[in-house]
């Protein structure tokens, strides 16, 4: 009976397992990014590799800079459409009536007037 060992603790073994489960998935994401990323760079070296003719990289040359010229003719940007007016036009503010200003004071004394004689509640309830 002596020579037997104690087992270990519950405790101790859920957590030695967890920790050897999130080792595992941190292992198997890091596995998972480096592939992903050796399929994303053949992907972009892979087509260059079977045609292994060198390519001369060639850069354009505009030989027209800019340069002083003349005034182009003007045109109009509206093609057909312009600007017509009649004899006898009259301004809109002739026919918009003025607007029926009331003052302020009147507007305070109507409103102080209605609320004196509004409903007031019967009942006041108290919490």
């Amino acid at each position: 009976m002596g020579s037997q060992t104690p087992p270990r603790d519950q405790l101790e073994e859920v957590a030695a397992l967890e920790f050897g489960e999130q080792k595992m998935k941190t292992l198997l994401s890091v596995f998972v990014v480096c592939l992903l990323g050796c399929v994303g760079a053949m992907g972009q070296v892979g087509m260059s590799a079977m045609n292994a003719q060198p390519q001369m990289l060639v850069l354009p040359d505009y030989a027209q800079h800019a340069s002083q010229t003349g005034m182009a003719q003007s045109h109009d940007l509206l093609e057909r459409s312009g600007s017509w007016s009649a004899h006898g036009e009259r301004p809109l503010w002739e026919f918009m009536p003025e607007p029926q200003v009331t003052p302020l004071g009147d507007s305070a004394r109507l409103i102080r007037k209605e609320h004196a004689l509004a409903k007031k509640a019967v009942v006041v309830w108290k919490n």
